[in-house]
């Protein structure tokens, strides 16, 4: 892990964060879960927390960001810009890591807001121990990024999308750009 926290306290907020999200599942009107399906709901499955899947990536800002146009699972397109390029590794102690530098790319909707980048995803976990459609991830920078900043990415908050559990809801996939070739065993399963 490039960044020193404590890794006890991390485990503890992520387990609470955890917790956070089975209740609303189970209990919240706007759940995912189709009201019929709560009552045996046991809560969402996830990847053993790894801090190893914890990153500083290195932030290249795009000045005049791109639109990139996203397939949704409801066949619509959905317009967000690429406002940045994250590119990160992971620590090598883990002899069944893969090697390499990997990069993915953060969007924004075109009219922000102050919203979190948004960094869909996927991997070789992808359609196997994760969702078919990718996973996302929202990643909160205390300012606009700039070319040479460093932003944490903690693939252990790595989600499934809603339209994963419902039809009603219309998801974006993640752009090819956006397919990592290394398997990241962090963040909610789905099988």
């Amino acid at each position: 892990m490039s960044d020193s926290i404590d890794v006890d306290e991390w485990r503890a907020e992520l387990e609470s964060k955890r917790a956070e999200k089975d209740d609303f599942f189970a209990e919240h009107p706007q759940s995912p879960v189709p009201p019929e399906d709560r009552d045996g709901f046991e809560g969402l499955e996830y990847f053993e927390p790894d801090p190893t899947y914890r990153v500083t990536a290195a932030v290249t800002a795009h000045d005049d960001p791109e639109v990139v146009l996203m397939d949704t699972t409801a066949g619509r397109e959905m317009r967000y810009l690429r406002a940045a390029t994250l590119e990160f590794e992971f620590d090598r102690e883990d002899e069944d890591l893969e090697d390499g530098t990997f990069e993915l790319a953060a969007y924004q909707l075109e009219s922000p807001n102050e919203e979190p980048y948004f960094v869909p995803f996927r991997d070789k976990t992808t359609g196997q121990q994760t969702y078919e459609g990718g996973r996302y991830m929202e990643l909160a920078a205390d300012r606009d990024l700039e070319t040479g900043d460093e932003l944490v990415v903690d693939f252990n908050l790595a989600y499934t999308p809603f339209c994963a559990y419902s039809e009603t809801f219309d998801c974006p996939l993640p752009p090819e750009e956006n397919w990592l070739e290394v398997a990241i065993p962090a963040g909610e399963r789905f099988e």
